[in-house]
Formats: C-alpha cells, sequence, structure tokens
C-alpha cells in the first residue's frame, strides 16, 4: 500500500477539508488551475493518507477552527472509520451514542446533553429528523436525528461544533453536528466498489422462526470524475446493506410500583407489620426508605432483519472562474422487520414471600406471589417500519472580487416514519396457558431468574390460547425548507465582515391509532387452536452471555408460535358470545391522534473577525445573531360528550363519534451573542476562550396546542394534558476555555473546561379546567336524593342502587340488570342541572434553570515512523441536574448525562492497517417512566471494535471487522441495580469486505 503520494497542495487541502473552517472564503483563490494546465507558482507537497491521515486531518480540523471544533475526516474515499457514523462519532472527546436493542449506534450525546437538543446538518444544511414510538406505535415528540438510516462509505467528514458560532443554524445546545458529503471538484477523480459479507452472531442465537440469514452482504459504490477543464464536476455513490441480527432481553418493561416504606393506603403497597402476610416479607423496608414492586418480569428473543438504502448525486459546474454552483441530492432509505416470542409473567401485588436489600433504596432479592392457575403469558409481536429521508439542494458561490464573497442556499428535506407491514407499524398477539401456581423472582443478579411453580409437564400446546391483542399504526414526517444568504468582506488588514440571512420553515406531524381487543382472560379455548401452531422452546439457552443462564431454578419453557397463522386464526373465533372479529387483528386505517405542527424562523447574524499581532497572536471572533421563530401547532382530539357512571367504581367519558383539530400559536425570538478567542502561545501551543448564548428548542409534542382528556374519571373529577404552543426554547450561556498543545507530527494533546448556565427547562403544572362544560352524577340531584335517604357519601354500591330503584327511565338514568352480588347494573349519565366537572390538566411550562459542567482531556501520539499509534480522550461532567432517586415526586433531569473516554490504537505499515477501538460511557440516565415518575438508568457500558485490512495492490484491498468482540451486554435499571428494566444480549459481528478502486 502506498502510504505517501505527492498532490498540490491546493488539492491536498480539500480533501482534507481544512479549507472549510480553517480558511475563509475570502482568502481562497478566485480560480484554481487545471490539472491540464498546473499553476507555475503551486508547490508540491506530500499528502498522508490512511489512519494517520485521516488523524492528521481531524487534528488540523480542530487546531485551525474557529472555537472548539472537533471531527472526523474519511481516512480514504469510501473508508469511513465506523460502518455507522454514530460509532464514529463516539471516538470524539465528549460524545457518547444510545444503542439501538439490536446494539448498532443510533443517537449522539454531546457534553451530557441528550439527543433532542444536538441540531445535525448535512453539508451545512439543517435536516429534518422522523421517530416512531416505542415498539413502533405511539405519538413521537422527539427531535433527535437517528444516524443508522445513514451508511458511512459516502461521507468524507463530520464535524462537531461544540462552541456556537453566529454562521451556524440554531437549536443545538450540545452541538451541532455537520455531515460532510463529497464534491466532485474538491476532491479526487476516483472510481471505488466495495462488496461486504456480515455474519451476525446475535442471529444464530435464536428460535429457528426468527433466524435471517447466516451471512447477508453489504455493497458500495462512488464514481467521482472531472470534465471541461475541471470546470464540471460528477460524484455518484451509492450502497444497500441487509443486515439480520437480533437480540434477547430480560424485561421489567412495565416498570416498578415505588412507595415509601410507610405507604398504607395504596392497594399496591406491601403490608404494614402486623397486617395481611407482612411476616412472610424478610428484611421489611423500613418507613422512611424508598422500595418498588414489579408490575410483571419477561424474557423475550427478537429476531431483526434491515435492509438500508443510501445513494448522492452531486453536480458541480463552474461558470465562470469566480463561479462555482452545486446541486447535490441525498437520499435515505431503512426498512427495519423485527418478530418477537416472549415469555412473561404478571404479578397482582398480592401475597407472597420477598427479601429486600437495605435502605435507604430497598430493592427485592427474592420476590414471590402465590398464584392458582394464573396465566403464564408468552405473547409475540410483528413490527415492520421504513425511514426514509432526501434532501434537494443548490447552493452559488460568487467571488465578487479580491474583497468580497456571496454565497445563496436553498434546500428542501424530507424525513418519514411510516408503517411498512400488512398489520400496521407493530402487532402485538398476547398467548397464555393458565397453568401458573407460585411464581417467585431472583433479582440478585445480572439475569433475574424466574422460578414458576407448573403442573406435571409444564407447559403444554394444548393448553394454550389466545388472550388480548393490540395492533398500532404510527406516522411521523417532518420536512424542512431552507434559504440561506451568506458572505464575507475582506478588509485591507486582513479582518473580516462575515453576514447572512436565512429562513426556515420546519412541518412536522405525528399521528397514531390502535386497535386494542381485551380479551385478556382468553379468546375462546384451547380446543379453539390446533396444537401444531406452537411448539416448544426453552429460554435458558438464548441467554448464555449472562451468569444464571444455568441456573436449575430458571423457568424457560415456552411456546414459539406462527405469527401469521395464529393472528388469521384469532380472527376466526367468537369472544364472550360475540362473534368472530377477523378486523380486530388488522391496524386502524384511520389515525385517532394526530399532531401538526410547523415553526418558521428568520434569522440574521453579523461576525467580526480580526488578528492582534502582539507579541502573541490574538485570534479574535466576535459576532452575532438574531433568530425569529413562529410556532403553530393543531392537534386532532376526541371530543368528550358526557361523565358515565357505569359500574360503582368506574366513571369513564363518553366521546363524539369523530374527532376535531384545535389549534394553538406561540412566538419567540432571541439575540446570540458570541466571542472566539485564539492565543498562540507558541508555534505549538494554542489557548482558547469562547462565550456564547445557544438555545435548544422544545419537543414537538411539548408544543402541541391538543388538550386530551383520561377516560376514566373520578369522583373529584378527571384528569388530562395538553402541551402549549408558546414555550419558550431552552436557552444556554455557554463558556469554553482549553489549552491545546501540538507537539509532534500528527501528535496533539488537549484540556478543556466548560460551563452552561441552561435556563427554561421545561416541567409539568396542573392547571384545574372545567371549560368541557362536562356534568357528572356526582353532586346531583339524584346524588343528593340518595344521600338523604340513608347513604353515605362513599357508599357508591348504595347510591347506585337507589338511583336505578327510583329513577329507571329518568334522562340519563338506564338500569341493565344485577349483578353475582345482587347489586343494579346500569348507567348513570351526568345531565344539565348537574355539576360540571373540573379536570387536572397536566401543561408543560418553563420552570427551571441550572448549570453543568464539564472537562475534556486527549491525547494523540503517533510513534514516529514505527507504524503505531494512539488516540484517547476522556470526559468528566457534572451537574445539578440529576435524578434524586430517594424522591417520588416529579422530577425533570438531563437525560444523558455521564463521563466517557475512547482508547484507540493502531499499526499502519507495510501494507496494513490494524485498528483497535475501545469506548466507554458511564451510567446514564435514559429517561423516566415505568408505573409512574421512576428514572431508567443505563448501566455503564464498554465495547471493542476491531479492524484489520491488507492492501493487496494500489487497487485492491482487503478488510476485517469484528464489532463489540468481547460480546458485551447492555443492562438498564431503575432507582436500584436490582429494579431491572432492559438486560440485553446481542453478540459480536463480524464482516469480510473487498474493496476495488480503479
Amino acid at each position: 500500500m502506498k502510504t505517501y503520494k505527492v498532490v498540490p497542495r491546493k488539492a491536498m487541502l480539500a480533501s482534507a477539508l481544512l479549507a472549510v473552517l480553517a480558511s475563509p472564503a475570502w482568502a481562497q483563490d478566485a480560480a484554481t488551475p487545471s490539472a491540464q494546465s498546473p499553476d507555475p507558482t503551486t508547490l508540491d507537497a506530500v499528502q498522508v493518507t490512511g489512519i494517520r491521515g485521516s488523524l492528521t486531518s481531524s487534528m488540523n480540523l480542530k487546531r485551525d477552527s474557529q472555537g472548539v471544533v472537533d471531527g472526523i475526516v474519511a481516512e480514504d474515499i469510501g473508508k469511513f472509520p465506523d460502518t455507522n457514523l454514530a460509532e464514529s462519532l463516539q471516538r470524539i472527546s465528549g460524545v457518547s451514542i444510545d444503542r439501538t436493542s439490536s446494539g448498532e449506534g443510533s443517537k449522539v450525546t454531546v457534553r451530557g446533553i441528550g439527543p433532542d437538543f444536538n441540531l445535525v446538518l448535512l453539508n451545512g444544511r439543517q435536516m429534518p429528523s422522523s421517530n416512531l414510538g416505542n415498539g413502533g406505535g405511539g405519538l413521537s415528540g422527539s427531535r433527535s436525528f437517528d444516524f443508522a438510516n445513514i451508511a458511512s462509505e459516502s461521507i468524507s467528514a463530520v464535524e462537531v461544533y461544540k462552541t456556537t458560532r453566529a454562521d451556524n443554524p440554531t437549536g443545538g445546545i450540545g452541538a451541532t453536528i455537520d455531515i460532510k458529503t463529497m464534491r466532485p471538484l474538491e476532491s479526487e477523480p476516483v472510481i471505488s466498489l466495495g462488496l461486504k459479507a456480515v455474519n451476525d452472531s446475535s442471529n444464530d442465537n435464536l428460535p429457528r422462526t426468527l433466524q435471517g440469514a447466516s451471512v447477508t452482504g453489504e455493497l458500495s459504490g462512488i464514481f467521482s470524475q472531472r470534465y471541461a477543464d475541471d470546470r464540471f464536476g460528477v460524484t455518484l455513490s451509492g450502497s444497500y446493506q441487509e443486515r439480520d441480527s437480533g437480540f434477547n432481553q430480560a424485561t421489567v418493561a412495565e416498570g416498578w410500583a415505588t412507595f415509601y416504606g410507610n405507604e398504607s393506603t395504596d392497594w399496591r403497597a406491601l403490608p404494614q407489620p402486623g397486617q395481611g402476610y407482612a411476616d412472610r416479607i424478610q428484611n421489611r423496608p423500613g418507613p422512611t426508605d424508598v422500595y418498588a414492586r414489579p408490575q410483571n418480569t419477561a424474557y423475550n428473543v427478537n429476531g431483526v432483519q434491515r435492509q438500508r438504502t443510501n445513494g448522492q448525486a452531486t453536480l458541480q459546474w463552474k461558470p465562470a472562474d469566480n463561479v462555482t454552483t452545486t446541486l447535490d441530492y441525498t437520499y435515505v432509505e431503512n426498512k427495519v422487520q423485527q418478530q418477537r416470542s416472549e415469555l412473561s409473567v404478571w404479578f397482582n401485588y398480592g401475597p407472597g414471600d420477598s427479601t429486600w436489600t437495605n435502605g435507604p433504596i430497598s430493592a427485592p432479592i427474592l420476590y414471590s406471589e402465590d398464584m392458582t392457575n394464573s396465566d403464564v403469558s408468552m405473547g409475540g409481536m410483528k413490527l415492520a417500519t421504513k425511514n426514509t429521508m432526501d434532501s434537494l439542494g443548490f447552493n452559488v458561490d460568487w467571488a465578487v472580487n479580491d474583497a468580497l464573497d456571496l454565497s445563496f442556499d436553498v434546500h428542501n428535506s424530507t424525513a418519514e416514519s411510516q408503517p411498512d407491514g400488512p398489520y400496521g407499524s407493530a402487532g402485538v398477539l398476547g398467548v397464555a396457558a393458565f397453568v401458573r401456581g407460585k411464581t417467585t423472582v431472583d433479582y440478585s443478579g445480572d439475569l433475574p431468574i424466574i422460578n414458576i411453580a407448573l403442573p406435571p409437564g409444564g407447559v403444554q400446546a394444548a393448553d394454550a390460547l389466545v388472550t388480548g391483542s393490540v395492533f398500532q399504526n404510527s406516522y411521523n414526517k417532518s420536512k424542512v425548507q431552507q434559504y440561506q444568504g451568506r458572505g464575507a468582506f475582506k478588509f485591507a488588514d486582513y479582518s473580516a465582515l462575515d453576514f447572512g440571512v436565512g429562513h426556515t420553515k420546519v412541518e412536522n406531524r405525528s399521528a397514531s391509532a390502535i386497535m386494542q381487543r381485551d380479551t385478556w382472560g382468553g379468546l375462546g379455548t384451547p380446543a379453539d387452536y390446533d396444537d401444531s401452531i406452537w411448539y416448544a422452546d426453552d429460554m435458558a439457552r438464548y441467554f448464555d452471555a449472562f451468569s444464571g443462564h444455568g441456573d436449575p431454578r430458571l423457568t424457560g419453557q415456552f411456546l414459539v408460535f406462527d405469527f401469521d397463522r395464529l393472528r388469521e386464526r384469532a380472527g376466526q373465533v367468537a369472544a364472550n358470545g360475540e362473534p368472530p372479529c377477523p378486523t380486530c387483528y388488522l391496524a386502524p386505517t384511520e389515525y385517532t391522534e394526530d399532531i401538526r405542527t410547523t415553526e418558521t424562523s428568520k434569522s440574521a447574524y453579523l461576525q467580526y473577525r480580526t488578528t492582534f499581532d502582539w507579541t502573541m497572536p490574538l485570534h479574535v471572533a466576535a459576532g452575532v445573531r438574531y433568530e425569529q421563530t413562529e410556532v403553530e401547532s393543531t392537534a386532532l382530539v376526541r371530543v368528550p360528550t358526557s361523565i358515565n357512571w357505569g359500574s360503582a367504581n368506574e366513571f369513564n367519558l363518553g366521546y363524539a363519534a369523530e374527532g376535531t383539530f384545535i389549534g394553538g400559536k406561540g412566538k419567540y425570538d432571541y439575540v446570540l451573542p458570541n466571542v472566539d478567542l485564539k492565543l498562540d502561545l507558541s508555534e505549538t501551543l494554542a489557548l482558547r476562550g469562547s462565550y456564547s448564548r445557544s438555545i435548544g428548542r422544545p419537543g414537538w409534542t411539548q408544543i402541541d396546542s391538543g388538550r386530551r382528556f383520561d377516560t376514566i374519571v373520578r369522583t373529584q373529577g378527571g384528569t388530562g394534558s395538553r402541551g402549549n404552543p408558546s414555550l419558550e426554547p431552552l436557552l444556554s450561556d455557554n463558556v469554553d476555555l482549553s489549552l491545546e498543545w501540538y507537539y509532534g507530527e500528527s501528535s496533539y494533546a488537549s484540556v478543556g473546561f466548560f460551563r452552561k448556565n441552561i435556563k427554561n427547562f421545561i416541567s409539568n403544572t396542573i392547571v384545574r379546567d372545567n371549560s368541557a362544560g362536562l356534568h357528572t352524577p356526582v353532586g346531583g340531584t339524584y346524588w343528593n336524593e340518595a344521600l338523604a335517604s340513608g347513604c353515605g357519601v362513599t357508599d357508591m354500591p348504595c347510591i347506585r342502587d337507589y338511583i336505578f330503584a327510583n329513577h329507571d327511565g329518568d334522562p340519563g338514568v338506564t338500569a341493565t340488570g344485577t349483578n353475582s352480588a345482587g347489586q343494579r347494573t346500569g348507567t348513570i349519565v351526568g345531565q344539565p342541572g348537574d355539576p360540571v366537572a373540573g379536570f387536572d390538566i397536566t401543561v408543560p411550562a418553563n420552570q427551571r434553570s441550572d448549570h453543568l459542567d464539564g472537562w475534556e482531556l486527549s491525547v494523540q501520539q503517533l510513534f514516529g515512523q514505527t507504524g503505531f499509534g494512539l488516540a484517547a480522550n476522556y470526559t468528566k461532567v457534572k451537574s445539578g441536574l440529576t435524578f434524586d432517586n430517594l424522591s417520588l415526586g416529579d422530577q425533570y433531569p438531563m437525560i444523558g448525562l455521564s463521563d466517557s473516554a475512547n482508547l484507540v490504537l493502531f499499526y499502519e505499515k507495510y501494507n496494513w492497517q490494524v485498528r483497535a477501538a475501545y469506548n466507554w460511557r458511564d451510567t446514564f440516565l435514559n429517561g423516566i417512566g415505568g408505573q409512574g415518575p421512576n428514572p431508567n438508568y443505563t448501566d455503564a457500558y464498554g465495547q471493542l471494535d476491531l479492524n484489520i485490512s491488507y492492501a493487496v495492490s494500489d487497487q485492491l484491498t482487503l478488510s476485517l471487522e469484528a464489532i463489540n468482540l468481547t460480546d458485551e451486554t447492555m443492562r438498564t435499571y431503575s432507582r436500584h441495580t436490582n429494579m431491572l428494566r432492559y438486560a440485553t444480549q446481542t453478540g459480536p459481528r463480524y464482516m469480510f469486505g473487498v474493496r476495488y478502486t480503479f
């Protein structure tokens, strides 16, 4: 392999992309000499390629930039360091990633700021993002960008702006991340073709019905050429990847019901000493301890298939020496199919034996509940979604004269996530055998050990039947239209004034619909289902990466089934005297929730750059950006029309047959200053200081205009929620200080401190609202008559019996019979003249402020000409924006806050490239939820990846990659490590590749 080659210096700078930030536009030559007519003043220089070249270019990007900027530059054409952009970004100091359940990098956190508050650009343009809710269903309010959708082969560089600049679009408090694609007039001509064979070992660790192909393929190609004396250029690139993988999880998916030890009124709490089964509780939580009981525990196995297509086309034309036009188009498609089989046990917060850890956070060690002929649940799921993104942009750069450059850019981009299967975005079939006795779970290890008392022979196909089901459709579409005009004026003293205006319109739509059939007690009888639908398997063999999978107490027997066949059969079975319902097992096509929001932003900026040539040169950039944003939201909501008293303890809302759209508006504007200073202490030592102000916009569902009421109403009224289009964005004042030492060829060390003072954090407020005008029977004429007759105010059966006995047939009163307890049944509906019910509406509001501090340490060292080198970094963050595990109230911490570290060791010589990369992220909060305001922490995780390549010739390269080489597992828990949420096993992934460059 040729490690060095001689090229013109200008080509070297372009290929390294240093001109993007290191040099202002006005400093470039008005005309670039063509290859046929070389400029006699141009000197030859050595361009270093491969790993060393990439690290050198990344170092120079950092060294020559305005403010704090880090990045990754492709080693060679078509060879980015990782197969996924998120996994490449995690090598940068301060950048950590969220992984999907299948172990692939997806979203990024920068300096402790979560994915929703990092802005992603493509060639300097704001990109849309679309996401579906968990499990392919529900509304999505996220602004986070999913890097798993983008292949890395045609990416030339990724730049991470950690400090805010006036000329960058707003929206990234953590960072602005700019993805760069190839430009034909700025890159060396190339024709390259790559092939990869992928073996994902996680696919082999699945039931046979869930497995995909053992080996899948990946094809990528790049064509980039210049014509007409380098005045016209074409770049075409594309990739197609199929990946069949799997993941296996132990879960407490429904979360933990959490209490203080002295809780005595909630029926889900443990009995107090001397009551109920309190004597069966070992090391009972103390009165002030926080403890939690599980809703369920499960094992599941998942087969995942993905087909990812990426394509880019770029045309560049120089009609004159001082004018360059660029037209580019990017297309992304990522299809995902997933099928799941599950074994789960559900708890009723009933009597049982339990043993608990010491407080103040008291978690179960052993937990059991007494069961008799309860359900062994064995559900299945099919998910199919398609994510697409396309971006069309046009750019004109005009060097008007030696002093003035102008640029105009326009683009239109769309991201869309939608169902891609016959049953909607996701379908779930509940299955059960009602043979479960006492159930015990040991939560003390990495893998919970479920033990179920079963009859002889265990779970049999003859005992199984369908129970409840959920089929859902989700849809999310985001569209960005952006116009940008920029300019730079150079003064005689080589200082410069940057200026620009912009107009950005973002349209976002999120919609969902659910078909749920609540036949959880069983659909028909087991005799309604052919035994050949099922086959027996054992969960224990799918969790071999966890200690405890061989525990003899583990009850892993479950039934796997053909989802399509069982879904069809369920639609043929009658339920509770009702006829069969085939349409109950299809997702509805009409959305019942639909949020449509438009953000329109206008911006203008000025920035002055100069250098004071004192004893030590001081580079200064001071700017200000003005941003004005208007928000308009409409939301489809169900319209409640009545309050219906249907049983002793249940009041439910009645709704109109069709929903209606409700609208709302908001507006805000901000002045966002920035100052960047760089003092060259010597030729190798630089001191930086930056101040900036940045904003992070609220989530889409937070600025939703719709008001939604919870269906169940209590005697004291109801509850509900609505968004707030008038929410202000998060506002952050940022300070950065860093010292950088460039002490050798391609070698440097740096230390940096940063602080973010963040205002306008969003938390919930409760507003009492009776504007719906719904009359409730509680306190009405009939109610008061019942109380006067002698019924107690809390004796609901007595009150209902009186009303039915004395007013059946009157307006709003319909008696239907009696139940097994001899109580009258029927419905009582609130009427005009009855009290108007109030509702506690949860509304987001800007209420809080806090700060975040951090340190970044980086070192890059090449060991002379030995071929060996390393790159390492460590980021430490600290903030008051953390979750208090001892509090059971609502909290609003910063999601994603964590320390992180990276170590890359490499060898590059004699046609060989070897790189071992270890990435580590400390424990972090990934969200809140699951049986109330409980934290969900992702445990500390480290992963080792290995890449080996050999250049057979200048044209042909062979490569071998191993991802997650040491077979690491991931774990998520709540307030205590015993309070498991998800324990996930994937497996190593291996890729063998061939690339030929013509």
